[in-house]
Protein backbone atom coordinates (compact mmCIF):
# COMPACT_ATOMS: atom_id res chain seq x y z
CA UNK A 1 0.00 0.00 0.00
CA UNK A 2 2.02 3.87 -0.91
CA UNK A 3 0.69 6.03 1.70
CA UNK A 4 1.05 9.79 1.52
CA UNK A 5 0.47 12.29 4.54
CA UNK A 6 0.19 16.01 3.34
CA UNK A 7 1.07 17.30 6.91
CA UNK A 8 0.79 21.09 8.69
CA UNK A 9 -0.90 23.01 5.41
CA UNK A 10 -3.97 25.22 5.44
CA UNK A 11 -6.78 23.64 3.65
CA UNK A 12 -9.16 25.44 1.18
CA UNK A 13 -12.01 23.29 0.31
CA UNK A 14 -14.62 24.85 -0.92
CA UNK A 15 -16.94 21.93 -1.80
CA UNK A 16 -16.91 21.35 2.32
CA UNK A 17 -16.25 24.39 3.22
CA UNK A 18 -13.12 24.22 5.10
CA UNK A 19 -10.80 26.94 5.42
CA UNK A 20 -8.43 25.44 8.08
CA UNK A 21 -5.46 23.45 9.55
CA UNK A 22 -5.34 19.96 8.23
CA UNK A 23 -3.59 17.14 7.13
CA UNK A 24 -4.77 14.95 4.61
CA UNK A 25 -3.77 11.33 3.87
CA UNK A 26 -4.10 9.60 0.58
CA UNK A 27 -3.93 5.18 0.31
CA UNK A 28 -3.10 4.00 -3.15
CA UNK A 29 -4.37 6.86 -4.73
CA UNK A 30 -7.61 7.91 -2.80
CA UNK A 31 -7.88 10.30 -0.27
CA UNK A 32 -8.41 7.84 3.32
CA UNK A 33 -8.45 10.99 5.79
CA UNK A 34 -8.47 14.90 6.46
CA UNK A 35 -8.53 15.39 9.89
CA UNK A 36 -6.67 18.38 12.18
CA UNK A 37 -3.86 15.83 13.16
CA UNK A 38 -2.97 12.38 11.23
CA UNK A 39 -0.65 10.14 12.25
CA UNK A 40 1.06 7.72 9.87
CA UNK A 41 4.46 6.41 10.67
CA UNK A 42 4.57 4.64 7.20
CA UNK A 43 3.26 6.93 5.22
CA UNK A 44 5.63 9.29 2.93
CA UNK A 45 5.38 13.08 4.48
CA UNK A 46 4.98 16.19 2.58
CA UNK A 47 5.98 19.41 4.42
CA UNK A 48 2.92 21.49 3.68
CA UNK A 49 3.92 23.84 6.59
CA UNK A 50 3.12 27.87 5.59
CA UNK A 51 1.20 26.75 2.50
CA UNK A 52 -2.16 26.43 1.31
CA UNK A 53 -3.69 22.68 0.36
CA UNK A 54 -6.54 22.78 -2.11
CA UNK A 55 -8.44 19.81 -4.25
CA UNK A 56 -6.19 19.72 -7.51
CA UNK A 57 -6.59 22.45 -9.57
CA UNK A 58 -8.47 22.08 -13.66
CA UNK A 59 -8.14 23.53 -16.93
CA UNK A 60 -11.05 22.94 -18.86
CA UNK A 61 -9.22 24.55 -21.92
CA UNK A 62 -5.72 24.17 -23.54
CA UNK A 63 -4.05 22.67 -26.32
CA UNK A 64 -1.91 19.53 -26.36
CA UNK A 65 -1.47 19.30 -30.24
CA UNK A 66 -1.08 15.79 -29.70
CA UNK A 67 -2.03 14.07 -32.56
CA UNK A 68 -0.37 16.21 -35.47
CA UNK A 69 1.37 18.67 -34.10
CA UNK A 70 3.81 17.30 -32.33
CA UNK A 71 6.98 19.75 -33.04
CA UNK A 72 4.68 21.99 -30.83
CA UNK A 73 3.51 19.97 -27.60
CA UNK A 74 3.03 16.64 -27.03
CA UNK A 75 0.32 15.20 -24.15
CA UNK A 76 3.42 14.26 -22.53
CA UNK A 77 4.99 17.78 -22.11
CA UNK A 78 2.12 20.11 -21.90
CA UNK A 79 1.04 17.25 -18.74
CA UNK A 80 4.42 18.17 -17.43
CA UNK A 81 3.55 21.99 -18.10
CA UNK A 82 0.43 21.88 -16.55
CA UNK A 83 1.90 19.97 -13.52
CA UNK A 84 4.98 22.82 -12.77
CA UNK A 85 1.92 25.07 -13.21
CA UNK A 86 -0.06 22.82 -10.44
CA UNK A 87 -2.88 21.70 -12.11
CA UNK A 88 -3.59 18.24 -11.47
CA UNK A 89 -6.22 17.77 -15.02
CA UNK A 90 -6.51 19.59 -17.69
CA UNK A 91 -9.13 19.17 -20.58
CA UNK A 92 -7.84 19.37 -24.07
CA UNK A 93 -9.31 21.31 -27.58
CA UNK A 94 -9.78 18.97 -30.33
CA UNK A 95 -7.39 20.98 -33.24
CA UNK A 96 -5.54 18.35 -33.70
CA UNK A 97 -4.10 16.99 -37.11
CA UNK A 98 -6.47 15.11 -37.43
CA UNK A 99 -9.04 16.60 -35.71
CA UNK A 100 -10.63 15.31 -32.59
CA UNK A 101 -14.17 14.15 -34.34
CA UNK A 102 -13.88 10.48 -33.99
CA UNK A 103 -13.90 8.01 -31.54
CA UNK A 104 -10.87 6.43 -32.84
CA UNK A 105 -8.74 9.87 -32.29
CA UNK A 106 -10.57 10.04 -28.88
CA UNK A 107 -9.48 6.81 -28.05
CA UNK A 108 -5.84 7.62 -29.05
CA UNK A 109 -5.62 10.66 -26.91
CA UNK A 110 -6.66 8.74 -23.82
CA UNK A 111 -4.51 5.69 -24.20
CA UNK A 112 -1.65 8.10 -25.19
CA UNK A 113 -2.22 9.87 -22.22
CA UNK A 114 -2.28 7.02 -19.70
CA UNK A 115 0.82 5.96 -20.60
CA UNK A 116 3.01 9.31 -21.08
CA UNK A 117 0.91 12.30 -18.79
CA UNK A 118 1.60 12.64 -15.02
CA UNK A 119 -2.12 14.36 -15.02
CA UNK A 120 -5.01 13.44 -15.57
CA UNK A 121 -5.90 14.02 -19.19
CA UNK A 122 -9.55 14.66 -20.31
CA UNK A 123 -10.62 15.22 -24.35
CA UNK A 124 -12.77 17.76 -25.70
CA UNK A 125 -14.51 16.13 -28.63
CA UNK A 126 -15.13 18.49 -32.07
CA UNK A 127 -18.94 19.95 -32.57
CA UNK A 128 -18.17 19.36 -36.91
CA UNK A 129 -16.12 16.93 -38.49
CA UNK A 130 -13.32 18.55 -39.73
CA UNK A 131 -13.87 21.15 -37.39
CA UNK A 132 -15.65 22.35 -40.54
CA UNK A 133 -18.94 24.12 -39.01
CA UNK A 134 -20.85 21.91 -41.51
CA UNK A 135 -21.98 17.63 -40.14
CA UNK A 136 -21.95 17.12 -36.83
CA UNK A 137 -18.93 15.08 -35.36
CA UNK A 138 -19.57 11.61 -33.85
CA UNK A 139 -21.04 12.91 -30.44
CA UNK A 140 -22.53 9.43 -28.68
CA UNK A 141 -19.49 7.57 -29.75
CA UNK A 142 -16.69 10.30 -28.58
CA UNK A 143 -18.45 10.47 -25.07
CA UNK A 144 -18.29 6.60 -25.06
CA UNK A 145 -14.30 6.98 -25.68
CA UNK A 146 -13.30 9.52 -23.09
CA UNK A 147 -14.38 12.88 -24.03
CA UNK A 148 -16.19 15.43 -21.32
CA UNK A 149 -17.34 18.18 -23.77
CA UNK A 150 -17.59 19.23 -27.44
CA UNK A 151 -16.05 22.36 -29.28
CA UNK A 152 -14.76 23.23 -32.32
CA UNK A 153 -12.72 25.76 -30.33
CA UNK A 154 -10.56 28.58 -32.68
CA UNK A 155 -13.16 27.79 -35.99
CA UNK A 156 -16.27 28.40 -34.55
CA UNK A 157 -19.66 27.19 -35.63
CA UNK A 158 -21.01 30.40 -37.76
CA UNK A 159 -24.05 28.09 -38.90
CA UNK A 160 -26.81 28.89 -36.19
CA UNK A 161 -28.75 25.83 -37.26
CA UNK A 162 -25.86 23.35 -36.63
CA UNK A 163 -25.22 24.91 -33.88
CA UNK A 164 -28.75 24.14 -32.52
CA UNK A 165 -28.78 20.78 -33.30
CA UNK A 166 -25.34 20.25 -31.43
CA UNK A 167 -26.69 21.55 -28.29
CA UNK A 168 -29.53 19.87 -28.48
CA UNK A 169 -27.11 16.89 -29.08
CA UNK A 170 -25.08 17.72 -26.65
CA UNK A 171 -27.54 17.79 -23.87
CA UNK A 172 -28.97 14.25 -24.93
CA UNK A 173 -25.63 12.88 -23.65
CA UNK A 174 -25.30 14.84 -21.24
CA UNK A 175 -22.43 17.29 -22.53
CA UNK A 176 -21.89 20.85 -22.29
CA UNK A 177 -20.98 22.85 -25.68
CA UNK A 178 -17.71 25.35 -25.08
CA UNK A 179 -17.64 27.83 -27.84
CA UNK A 180 -15.31 29.93 -29.60
CA UNK A 181 -17.19 33.47 -29.89
CA UNK A 182 -15.97 34.91 -32.91
CA UNK A 183 -17.88 35.90 -35.97
CA UNK A 184 -15.46 35.55 -38.47
CA UNK A 185 -16.81 38.10 -40.85
CA UNK A 186 -16.92 40.86 -38.24
CA UNK A 187 -13.04 39.86 -37.27
CA UNK A 188 -11.92 38.62 -40.69
CA UNK A 189 -8.06 39.52 -41.29
CA UNK A 190 -7.95 41.28 -37.41
CA UNK A 191 -4.42 41.26 -35.58
CA UNK A 192 -5.32 42.89 -32.06
CA UNK A 193 -7.94 44.20 -30.59
CA UNK A 194 -9.97 47.24 -33.29
CA UNK A 195 -9.11 50.46 -31.18
CA UNK A 196 -6.45 52.84 -30.71
CA UNK A 197 -3.70 50.97 -30.09
CA UNK A 198 -4.64 49.08 -33.37
CA UNK A 199 -4.69 52.26 -35.13
CA UNK A 200 -1.50 53.29 -33.52
CA UNK A 201 0.41 50.48 -34.16
CA UNK A 202 -1.09 50.42 -37.93
CA UNK A 203 -2.52 46.50 -36.99
CA UNK A 204 -5.70 45.46 -38.44
CA UNK A 205 -8.56 45.65 -35.70
CA UNK A 206 -10.50 42.62 -34.20
CA UNK A 207 -13.79 44.27 -33.02
CA UNK A 208 -15.54 43.61 -29.92
CA UNK A 209 -18.90 43.28 -31.46
CA UNK A 210 -16.82 40.29 -33.73
CA UNK A 211 -17.28 38.49 -29.70
CA UNK A 212 -20.79 39.99 -28.55
CA UNK A 213 -22.68 38.70 -31.85
CA UNK A 214 -21.90 35.82 -31.05
CA UNK A 215 -22.61 35.29 -27.66
CA UNK A 216 -25.58 36.44 -28.13
CA UNK A 217 -26.70 33.62 -30.44
CA UNK A 218 -25.22 30.99 -28.41
CA UNK A 219 -27.66 32.27 -25.59
CA UNK A 220 -30.22 32.39 -27.45
CA UNK A 221 -30.09 28.73 -28.65
CA UNK A 222 -29.33 27.78 -25.47
CA UNK A 223 -32.38 29.20 -24.48
CA UNK A 224 -34.04 27.46 -27.21
CA UNK A 225 -32.88 24.08 -26.68
CA UNK A 226 -31.98 23.91 -22.92
CA UNK A 227 -28.72 22.82 -23.58
CA UNK A 228 -25.61 23.84 -21.48
CA UNK A 229 -23.41 26.38 -23.53
CA UNK A 230 -20.24 27.59 -21.96
CA UNK A 231 -18.35 31.06 -23.63
CA UNK A 232 -14.74 30.30 -23.66
CA UNK A 233 -12.43 32.79 -22.89
CA UNK A 234 -14.90 36.05 -22.36
CA UNK A 235 -13.06 39.39 -23.14
CA UNK A 236 -15.67 42.10 -23.46
CA UNK A 237 -18.03 44.15 -21.26
CA UNK A 238 -21.05 43.68 -23.48
CA UNK A 239 -20.54 39.88 -23.74
CA UNK A 240 -19.98 39.66 -19.76
CA UNK A 241 -22.99 41.88 -19.21
CA UNK A 242 -25.33 39.19 -21.39
CA UNK A 243 -24.02 36.13 -19.81
CA UNK A 244 -25.03 38.36 -16.21
CA UNK A 245 -28.10 38.95 -17.63
CA UNK A 246 -29.23 35.37 -19.30
CA UNK A 247 -28.22 33.35 -15.46
CA UNK A 248 -30.47 35.88 -14.37
CA UNK A 249 -33.15 34.44 -16.79
CA UNK A 250 -31.66 30.76 -15.42
CA UNK A 251 -30.39 30.17 -18.75
CA UNK A 252 -27.89 27.48 -18.92
CA UNK A 253 -24.78 29.55 -19.94
CA UNK A 254 -21.12 29.80 -17.77
CA UNK A 255 -18.15 31.23 -18.95
CA UNK A 256 -14.29 31.43 -17.83
CA UNK A 257 -11.59 33.83 -18.38
CA UNK A 258 -7.73 33.17 -19.12
CA UNK A 259 -5.19 35.42 -16.94
CA UNK A 260 -3.77 37.46 -19.89
CA UNK A 261 -7.12 38.73 -19.95
CA UNK A 262 -7.18 40.03 -16.49
CA UNK A 263 -3.52 40.68 -16.39
CA UNK A 264 -3.35 43.17 -19.63
CA UNK A 265 -4.93 45.20 -21.77
CA UNK A 266 -4.06 46.08 -25.48
CA UNK A 267 -1.72 49.03 -24.46
CA UNK A 268 0.05 46.70 -23.08
CA UNK A 269 1.40 45.00 -26.42
CA UNK A 270 4.88 45.08 -26.88
CA UNK A 271 5.75 46.76 -30.16
CA UNK A 272 4.99 43.79 -32.67
CA UNK A 273 5.81 40.74 -30.23
CA UNK A 274 4.36 37.89 -31.48
CA UNK A 275 3.71 36.79 -27.66
CA UNK A 276 1.33 39.55 -27.39
CA UNK A 277 -0.74 37.90 -30.19
CA UNK A 278 -4.07 35.60 -29.00
CA UNK A 279 -7.76 35.41 -29.86
CA UNK A 280 -9.51 36.89 -28.25
CA UNK A 281 -6.94 39.45 -28.68
CA UNK A 282 -6.09 41.66 -25.46
CA UNK A 283 -8.91 44.05 -25.04
CA UNK A 284 -9.05 47.87 -23.53
CA UNK A 285 -9.10 48.98 -20.28
CA UNK A 286 -13.08 49.03 -19.99
CA UNK A 287 -13.34 45.23 -20.82
CA UNK A 288 -10.30 44.76 -18.62
CA UNK A 289 -12.80 46.01 -15.70
CA UNK A 290 -15.32 44.49 -16.79
CA UNK A 291 -13.73 41.15 -16.40
CA UNK A 292 -12.74 41.68 -12.90
CA UNK A 293 -16.48 42.94 -12.36
CA UNK A 294 -17.47 39.67 -13.79
CA UNK A 295 -14.86 37.54 -11.72
CA UNK A 296 -16.11 39.29 -8.72
CA UNK A 297 -19.66 38.54 -8.76
CA UNK A 298 -19.79 35.21 -10.32
CA UNK A 299 -20.52 36.04 -13.74
CA UNK A 300 -17.04 34.19 -14.69
CA UNK A 301 -17.20 30.42 -13.42
CA UNK A 302 -13.78 29.23 -14.30
CA UNK A 303 -10.22 30.60 -14.72
CA UNK A 304 -8.43 28.49 -17.96
CA UNK A 305 -5.40 29.07 -19.44
CA UNK A 306 -6.38 28.41 -23.32
CA UNK A 307 -2.83 27.24 -23.28
CA UNK A 308 -2.13 27.42 -26.96
CA UNK A 309 2.15 26.75 -27.72
CA UNK A 310 3.64 27.42 -30.77
CA UNK A 311 6.94 26.90 -31.46
CA UNK A 312 9.20 30.07 -31.60
CA UNK A 313 10.29 30.00 -35.51
CA UNK A 314 5.98 30.57 -36.19
CA UNK A 315 5.78 33.24 -33.27
CA UNK A 316 8.78 35.26 -34.88
CA UNK A 317 7.21 35.70 -37.77
CA UNK A 318 5.72 38.96 -39.10
CA UNK A 319 3.00 40.22 -36.68
CA UNK A 320 0.09 39.75 -39.12
CA UNK A 321 1.84 36.51 -40.08
CA UNK A 322 2.50 35.01 -36.88
CA UNK A 323 -0.69 32.01 -35.27
CA UNK A 324 -2.70 33.53 -32.66
CA UNK A 325 -2.22 31.77 -29.14
CA UNK A 326 -0.09 31.85 -25.39
CA UNK A 327 1.19 29.26 -23.66
CA UNK A 328 -0.23 29.97 -20.23
CA UNK A 329 0.01 26.70 -17.95
CA UNK A 330 2.68 27.97 -15.36
CA UNK A 331 2.15 31.10 -14.91
CA UNK A 332 -1.37 30.75 -14.30
CA UNK A 333 -1.71 30.69 -10.28
CA UNK A 334 1.32 33.26 -9.63
CA UNK A 335 -0.92 35.67 -12.36
CA UNK A 336 -4.49 35.12 -10.53
CA UNK A 337 -2.59 36.05 -7.27
CA UNK A 338 -0.82 38.79 -8.23
CA UNK A 339 -3.81 40.71 -9.91
CA UNK A 340 -6.68 39.46 -8.54
CA UNK A 341 -6.14 38.12 -4.56
CA UNK A 342 -3.00 40.26 -3.38
CA UNK A 343 -5.00 43.18 -4.59
CA UNK A 344 -7.65 41.84 -2.68
CA UNK A 345 -10.44 41.81 -6.03
CA UNK A 346 -10.75 38.23 -4.57
CA UNK A 347 -10.16 36.00 -1.46
CA UNK A 348 -8.45 33.11 -1.30
CA UNK A 349 -11.38 30.76 -1.20
CA UNK A 350 -12.98 32.23 -4.56
CA UNK A 351 -9.37 31.50 -6.50
CA UNK A 352 -9.46 28.50 -5.41
CA UNK A 353 -13.28 27.33 -6.47
CA UNK A 354 -12.33 29.38 -10.25
CA UNK A 355 -9.78 26.58 -10.37
CA UNK A 356 -11.33 24.01 -9.11
CA UNK A 357 -14.97 23.25 -7.67
CA UNK A 358 -16.09 26.07 -11.18
CA UNK A 359 -14.32 24.34 -13.87
CA UNK A 360 -15.50 21.16 -12.85
CA UNK A 361 -19.14 22.03 -12.63
CA UNK A 362 -19.16 24.07 -16.07
CA UNK A 363 -18.36 20.47 -17.86
CA UNK A 364 -19.91 18.04 -14.95
CA UNK A 365 -16.52 16.63 -14.07
CA UNK A 366 -16.04 14.53 -10.69
CA UNK A 367 -12.93 16.40 -9.78
CA UNK A 368 -11.98 19.81 -8.06
CA UNK A 369 -12.67 18.24 -4.64
CA UNK A 370 -11.30 16.56 -1.93
CA UNK A 371 -13.19 14.27 0.45
CA UNK A 372 -12.39 10.58 1.87
CA UNK A 373 -13.10 8.03 -0.71
CA UNK A 374 -11.90 10.25 -3.50
CA UNK A 375 -8.81 11.07 -5.75
CA UNK A 376 -6.09 11.72 -4.43
CA UNK A 377 -5.04 14.95 -5.98
CA UNK A 378 -4.08 18.07 -4.47
CA UNK A 379 -2.51 21.17 -5.32
CA UNK A 380 0.16 22.80 -2.99
CA UNK A 381 0.51 26.44 -3.58
CA UNK A 382 2.07 29.85 -1.65
CA UNK A 383 1.30 33.12 -1.40
CA UNK A 384 4.66 34.68 -0.97
CA UNK A 385 7.24 32.50 -2.89
CA UNK A 386 9.03 35.01 -5.12
CA UNK A 387 10.32 33.50 -8.09
CA UNK A 388 11.27 34.69 -12.20
CA UNK A 389 8.82 32.88 -14.54
CA UNK A 390 11.95 31.98 -17.33
CA UNK A 391 10.50 30.49 -20.92
CA UNK A 392 13.62 28.77 -21.69
CA UNK A 393 12.81 26.26 -18.10
CA UNK A 394 9.44 25.78 -18.86
CA UNK A 395 8.13 22.26 -19.44
CA UNK A 396 6.58 23.49 -22.61
CA UNK A 397 7.86 22.18 -26.06
CA UNK A 398 6.71 25.81 -26.72
CA UNK A 399 8.12 29.35 -25.29
CA UNK A 400 5.36 31.80 -26.40
CA UNK A 401 4.34 33.85 -23.39
CA UNK A 402 4.49 37.40 -23.08
CA UNK A 403 5.16 37.42 -19.11
CA UNK A 404 8.77 36.32 -19.65
CA UNK A 405 10.85 37.28 -17.35
CA UNK A 406 8.19 38.53 -15.33
CA UNK A 407 8.86 38.63 -11.17
CA UNK A 408 6.08 36.91 -9.52
CA UNK A 409 4.82 36.67 -5.52
CA UNK A 410 2.99 33.31 -4.81
CA UNK A 411 2.83 30.30 -7.25
CA UNK A 412 2.51 26.25 -7.09
CA UNK A 413 4.38 24.55 -4.88
CA UNK A 414 3.78 20.76 -5.60
CA UNK A 415 1.44 19.42 -7.12
CA UNK A 416 0.17 15.26 -6.51
CA UNK A 417 -1.78 13.63 -9.04
CA UNK A 418 -3.13 10.39 -7.15
CA UNK A 419 -1.07 10.24 -4.60
CA UNK A 420 2.11 10.75 -6.24
CA UNK A 421 4.18 13.89 -6.42
CA UNK A 422 4.49 14.52 -9.78
CA UNK A 423 5.81 18.29 -9.56
CA UNK A 424 7.89 20.05 -6.65
CA UNK A 425 8.64 23.80 -6.52
CA UNK A 426 12.95 24.05 -6.95
CA UNK A 427 13.26 25.69 -3.67
CA UNK A 428 11.25 25.32 -0.11
CA UNK A 429 9.31 28.15 0.27
CA UNK A 430 6.85 29.67 2.92
CA UNK A 431 3.55 31.42 2.37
Amino acid sequence: MSRLLIKDGHLIEPSSGIDERRDVLIEDGRVAAIEPRVEAADADVVDAGGCFVAPGFLDIHVHLREPGIEHAETIETGAKAAAAGGFTSVCCMPNTIPVNDSPTVTSFIVERARHTAIVNVFPIGAITKGSKGEQLAEIGAMKKAGIVAISDDGRPVMNSRVMRRAMEYAASFGLTVIDHCEDLNLSMGGDIHEGAQSVRLGLRGIPACSEDVMVARDIILSEVTGGAVHIAHISTRNAIEMVRQARRLGIRVTSEVTPHHFALTDSDIAGYDGNYKMKPPLRGHIDKQAVLEGIIDGVIDAIATDHAPHTGNMKMQEFERCPFGVAGLETAIALTLEELVHPGTIGLKHMVELFTTGPARVIGLDRGKLFVGGPGDVTLFSTSREWVFDVNESQSKSKNSPFHGRMFRGGPVATIVAGKTVWQAPVAVAA
